[in-house]
């Protein structure tokens, strides 16, 4: 079974088990680690996790796809995993965002917003007025498709 398959059949397991707000972020096979990355519209729990992982782990005993001796992994894909789906930056709307984008860019910022295929991402900048130095908020608009990476930044500040 490639990663492809493995796709199909979580997506199917997602499917059978109702969890129709999740998605696959990312899926690895190393054997004999197989490796699974959930996220969810909503959340993502151990218990869902465990539930997919039983699904999957009786499909292959059935199937031997595997063979016997496999070690299976679902779990979220993270906080610090790279979003790779537009539905992750609606879901961190007001979250920290590092954002690498176009030639070299890079922007560090709240999520402010989605709109189409546009991320909008807000933070505060210092400019020269007169003599003194003022603060303003920016808000940049960096088309989705322009994205190389993006992560969602932990801040334990308030």
């Amino acid at each position: 079974m490639d990663t492809t398959a493995l796709d199909r059949l979580v997506e199917e397991g997602l499917e059978q088990l109702g969890f129709t707000d999740c998605f696959i972020v990312h899926t690895r096979i190393h054997l004999p680690k197989i490796e699974v990355f959930l996220d969810s519209d909503s959340y993502i729990d151990f218990n869902r996790c465990q539930k997919l992982s039983r699904w999957l782990e009786a499909h292959f005993d059935s199937t031997g796809d595997f063979g016997d001796n496999y070690i299976l992994e679902v779990s979220s894909a993270g906080v610090g995993s790279p979003l790779r789906f537009l539905r992750q930056y609606i879901k961190n709307k007001g979250r920290l965002i590092d954002i690498k984008y176009g030639d070299n860019q890079r922007v560090k910022g709240t999520l402010a917003d989605v709109e189409d295929e546009v991320i909008l991402v807000q933070y505060e900048d210092k400019i020269k007025e007169g003599k003194k130095n003022k603060k303003v908020t920016v808000t940049e608009r960096i088309p989705y498709s322009n994205i190389k990476e993006a992560k969602i930044k932990i801040s334990f500040n308030g």
